[in-house]
């Protein structure tokens, strides 16, 4: 049964029961925002990685739109960590299969207009559903979507083949990484950014990264590479520019976690009809970024939602 939120009232949230895994315990996060009035339209939102919903925002926008809002902590992360679990790890995309089912179940039984809004890794795991289930959505909003692998050459043509073949025999293994923390930094209210967010679950020097679960994530893109059939019109929204992690300026200005480029270019694999708009100063998260660039996000997605979803 839901329950008050702790982002308070109006949110409340449910907790779904999954089926559980090697670890014990499993369960996923339905958060819930009503429109000011009774609507057959929902939203339903999906975090990336080393993420939980808290960006109201966004939520603002689509109850003043007139959508019921959704979001969907996935299992274990946010709201739906639980202290047994390994944060943030699957093998396989497909696992979220499970929850995103329960959440579509749930929304499509009292609304018949139906839009994904993904942010990152759920940019990419949410096309994929779409397209496996062979659900037919209103519209897809896909905000900075991890749809192709970022990093230099080597890093992409080199070491990623490599992680990917050491995460079919030892997918627990950890993968070294250098995090700057500058992108969290940016966002978090305690370093002069605008927003407030727990940082036990958002956590500035990010979560470690395991051999399987980057092939879970080089499967998935390879399949974006092939080509999907999303049914549904599709806005994907991303900075103008990729920054460097390193440099204050950048992260404030400037997407320092993914290639806004690569994302572009791989665009037209999701969908036959998609929409791109690259903003300049939105950051990774566009609907976290400063203003001017925040309130262009929203236009944006205005101009979608009247153009092509109704």
């Amino acid at each position: 049964m839901p329950e008050r939120d702790l982002l308070g009232a109006p949110y409340t949230r449910e907790t779904l029961r999954l089926r559980p895994d090697a670890e014990g315990d499993v369960v996923a996060t339905l958060v819930h925002r009503p429109a000011e009035s009774p609507t057959g339209k929902a939203v339903l939102h999906v975090h990336g990685y080393c993420d939980y919903f808290f960006q109201t925002v966004a939520a603002d926008f689509w109850v003043a739109n007139g959508y019921d809002f959704y979001a969907l902590d996935l299992r274990k992360y946010g709201r739906s960590l639980r202290p047994h679990q390994t944060p943030n790890y699957v093998a396989d995309l497909g696992t979220y299969y499970e929850e995103l089912d329960l959440a579509h179940e749930r929304i499509a039984r009292d609304h018949d207009h139906l839009v994904f809004s993904a942010h990152s890794t759920g940019g990419l795991t949410v096309p994929l559903w779409l397209n496996d289930r062979r659900h037919r959505a209103a519209g897809v909003f896909l905000n900075a979507p991890w749809i192709d692998m970022h990093g230099d050459a080597f890093t992409r043509l080199l070491a990623m083949p490599a992680i990917h073949r050491l995460g079919r025999y030892q997918p627990m293994r950890p993968i070294p990484r250098e995090v700057s923390g500058g992108y969290t930094r940016s966002l978090h209210r305690d370093f002069g950014g605008e927003w407030d967010f727990d940082l036990a679950w958002k956590p500035e020097g990010s979560w470690p990264v395991y051999a399987g679960w980057i092939r879970a994530v080089r499967i998935g893109q390879a399949r974006i590479e092939r080509g999907l059939e999303v049914d549904a019109p599709v806005l994907l929204v991303s900075s103008a520019r990729t920054g460097d992690p390193s440099l204050e300026a950048d992260a404030h200005s400037s997407d320092v976690v993914l290639d806004v480029e690569r994302m572009r270019r791989r665009a037209s694999q999701l969908s036959r009809h998609v929409t791109i708009a690259q903003v300049p100063g939105a950051l990774h998260d566009v609907t976290l970024s400063p203003e001017p660039a925040r309130g262009q996000v929203f236009d944006e997605l205005h101009r979608f939602l009247t153009a092509y979803v109704g």
